[in-house]
């Protein structure tokens, strides 16, 4: 008797986690799917972006130019100083003006700041193509964002990192990620997502973190698969 009570409580386990991995699974080819379906997202070589910053009263105009997978660069204008930080392979450098605390010259960005920011270089973040990305994505259960219901997901990348997304459960796309930002922690809330060549983008993007402040990003310009020239991601020689 007290075999067939264990055999049944195994197998009621098992299928609880089966039926959980469909859970998640579903929940993410909805997120694919609303954001424009994997083909679209495989095709996806390139992707240029202008936006601009809203930060303590304050517009920065910044433009980001990413090698999917491979680069990526980021430049804005603060007071008429440039900004630059690239990030290309497993390596980066950046450009910071004297009131950022650089010096105006090109210097390496440390190693754990480059993999903090290696995410960057994978647009449609890491719940799609999860497993093949070596992701693991769990079903925290369902909660109010914002006053609208979403789906409460944890996301642990391949190389440790967690963040907690939440997708719309009507749209299936993300409204909110929590996540530590510089090794505080902060989360982003985004929305007004616009279509640009079958495939959706959030329009804006604010970020609230205790160090930075709130951010607020608005999106201005979206190119896919556009011409990218591989120099602008080599380190310039000081001057």
């Amino acid at each position: 008797m007290k075999t067939n009570t264990f055999l049944a409580t195994a197998a009621a386990v098992i299928f609880s986690i089966t039926a959980h991995a469909q859970t998640v699974d579903e929940i993410v080819d909805k997120h694919v799917a609303a954001v424009g379906g994997m083909d679209k997202i495989n095709g996806v070589k390139t992707l240029y972006t202008e936006r601009s910053l809203s930060v303590q009263g304050m517009d920065i105009p910044s433009k980001t130019t990413i090698v999917v997978g491979k680069s990526m660069r980021s430049e804005s204008s603060i007071m008429g100083n440039a900004m630059v930080q690239v990030i290309d392979g497993t390596s980066g450098w950046m450009i910071r003006p004297a009131m950022m605390g650089g010096s105006g010259e090109p210097e390496e960005i440390p190693a754990d700041m480059v993999k903090q920011q290696l995410g960057q270089l994978d647009p449609f973040g890491p719940i799609v193509n999860y497993k093949e990305k070596g992701s693991k994505v769990e079903l925290v259960g369902k909660e109010k964002v914002d006053g609208k219901d979403a789906y409460h997901l944890k996301v642990t990348t391949k190389d440790g990192q967690v963040m907690d997304q939440f997708l719309d459960a009507n749209s299936y796309l993300i409204s909110k990620i929590k996540m530590n930002i510089n090794g505080q922690p902060g989360e982003m809330s985004l929305g007004d997502y616009k279509e640009v060549e079958g495939l959706k983008f959030a329009n804006t993007m604010e970020m609230m973190n205790e160090q930075a402040g709130n951010l607020v990003f608005t999106t201005n310009k979206v190119t896919i698969n556009g011409p990218v020239d591989d120099t602008i991601f080599k380190k310039p020689a000081k001057k």
